[in-house]
């Protein structure tokens, strides 16, 4: 089974990036078709190595009947831009859902986890692309491919306006959906790369109809969302989460050079935030998710839940446990009445 990779742990192009399984295993069972292009991990027929640095995957999927996959909570390397040209789908990001209607966008940056379907895809056609800007973290400034055509002060408004809202739905015009429907003509008949410069000068012609879009509509910009504090933040809530990260041998060096920051400013804003130290905190994470694991009727052994917390030691643990909640692990699991307060 995939595991999610950590956000911000790794260098590495992947960001807690989507596998698009559900999609994969759909087409193979011809409930639905899909038109592609895409590198790396993203389903489809592969671009060129050396032309559209950037674009991960650009492409349409049909839906004729109720589907029985949905593309569950995940987050992409790059700027996500879809269209739904017909049907109906539920979209989710954090904190909101919406049943979403033919001729809508949305937009959801590297950070922005959300979902696709609640659970399941109704039918519809939806259009998307995924443009990596070579950032994974809200106050980073955003890299622009050398091909995207438009001045450099529209593509800093773009930036600036993308960053510093996060909404990501939005009502669209004629003329956007126009152009998603020439970029899937272009990528419908692409064959090794000849449709490329089709590809380039409609993507920055949807650019530019995305920041006309945005231009139209009254945005009270917050500059906050570009920030050290919301990056350090996201980073915390992803280790509370996802106890998957919580395994993994934090230094707070590492938790630092994650966010891009050195170690007293991350240090800094951690204890601002939280007012406990990093390694505090991670520790309370990991107890946290020791008590939910205790709780549950097929508890594993104690030494099991130490390791899945990410204690190097049953021992040290057992310290830690009853350092915070009055009792050793194995007190906790054996009395129904316990109920520690995390």
């Amino acid at each position: 089974m995939w595991t999610p990779v950590p956000i911000y742990k790794s260098p590495a192009e992947t960001f807690e990036a989507d596998l698009c399984q559900p999609l994969v295993s759909a087409v193979e069972r011809k409930e639905v078709r899909l038109e592609a292009l895409a590198r790396g991990h993203y389903p489809g027929r592969r671009l060129p190595p050396n032309e559209l640095s950037g674009l991960k995957t650009i492409g349409y999927w049909s839906a004729v009947g109720r589907q029985t996959w949905g593309l569950p909570w995940h987050r992409n390397e790059g700027i996500e831009i879809t269209y739904l040209e017909s049907g109906n789908v539920v979209f989710a990001s954090e904190g909101f859902e919406e049943l979403l209607s033919a001729g809508v966008v949305t937009i959801t940056r590297p950070w922005q986890k959300h979902r696709v379907g609640n659970p399941t895809v109704a039918p519809g056609k939806l259009h998307w692309l995924i443009l990596d800007v070579n950032v994974r973290r809200p106050n980073q400034d955003w890299e622009w491919p050398a091909w995207c055509m438009l001045s450099k002060r529209d593509l800093q408004e773009l930036e600036i306006t993308l960053r510093q809202t996060e909404q990501t739905v939005w009502r669209t015009s004629a003329d956007l959906r126009r152009c998603f429907q020439k970029l899937s003509g272009a990528v419908e008949v692409n064959d090794h790369g000849s449709r490329t410069s089709a590809l380039a000068i409609r993507v920055n012609e949807l650019l530019l109809l995305i920041l006309e879009m945005l231009r139209k509509n009254s945005l009270n910009l917050d500059q906050a969302l570009t920030g050290t504090e919301r990056t350090v933040r996201l980073f915390l809530d992803d280790l509370r989460d996802h106890p998957e990260h919580l395994t993994l041998d934090w230094t707070v060096e590492e938790m630092a050079h994650s966010c891009g920051l050195g170690i007293t400013q991350f240090t800094h804003v951690v204890k601002y935030l939280t007012n406990r130290t990093p390694l505090n905190y991670l520790n309370d994470c990991r107890l946290d998710h020791s008590v939910k694991l205790l709780s549950s009727p097929t508890a594993p052994t104690i030494l099991d839940v130490a390791h899945d917390c990410g204690f190097s030691s049953s021992q040290y643990f057992a310290t830690v446990f009853r350092r915070k909640y009055g009792c050793a692990p194995s007190e906790f699991r054996m009395s129904s009445d316990s109920a520690p307060n995390p």
